[in-house]
């Protein structure tokens, strides 16, 4: 790679390095890990945020990252996001609106139309701001697909730390996890009890004489 691609920048490969290890993981969902100190390295598949991997797959593994990131950004800001800290946050790798991107097209179209369309982000107008401001925030699709324990395990990778370091946003992970633990274990006994009925009223009794 140094003599090859950076021979005349390799006083900046670190940095340029990380940026690519940085960039290859939002957009493509894998890390370079390195597995020996010869500074040899595997694409290792990173988390998969989603309850069943059931983030749509028509919009592809790139689309897909860029609406976790989003989703990470609101979460982290609480329940919601403006829209100029969305954008700046994008900004910086390299996904602008207005400018076509080669694996996300238009991102304005994709966060304000698209997305909200399929229900995954809600777009609204702030109350009484003029001129009219916007917010992002998790759309029902969102809440019901993505697990917010695993949203606070990818912004600590991104940020190279550990989940207690958001301790707000963990909580709320925390609680995330209780409340789908008990609709499995509710649903889980609806099940039982209704087998359980089933079964008296099929099986024939049988009496001794």
């Amino acid at each position: 790679m140094l003599t090859n691609v950076i021979s005349r920048y390799t006083g900046y490969f670190p940095v340029i390095f990380r940026k690519a290890r940085e960039f290859i993981e939002i957009l493509f969902g894998i890390s370079l890990r390195e597995v020996d100190p010869d500074d040899s390295y595997v694409f290792v598949n990173t988390l998969d945020l989603t309850s069943e991997g059931s983030l749509s797959d028509e919009q592809g593994m790139p689309q897909n990252r860029l609406l976790i990131l989003i989703l990470s950004i609101i979460f982290i800001k609480g329940t919601y996001a403006s829209e100029e800290v969305i954008w700046d946050v994008l900004s910086g790798i390299g996904v602008r609106a207005g400018r076509e991107h080669f694996a996300f097209g238009e991102p304005r179209e994709l966060l304000t139309k698209v997305w909200v369309q399929e229900r995954y982000l809600e777009y609204r107008e702030v109350p009484n701001s003029s001129p009219p401001r916007y917010e992002f925030l998790w759309g029902l699709r969102a809440h019901s697909e993505v697990i917010k324990r695993k949203v606070v395990e990818f912004l600590a990778m991104l940020n190279n730390t550990v989940p207690i370091t958001f301790p707000s946003s963990y909580k709320d992970a925390l609680k995330d996890v209780e409340e789908r633990a008990q609709a499995i274990i509710d649903t889980t006994d609806d099940s039982t009890a209704t087998e359980s009925a089933s079964s008296s009223v099929v099986s024939p009794s049988f009496s001794s004489e």
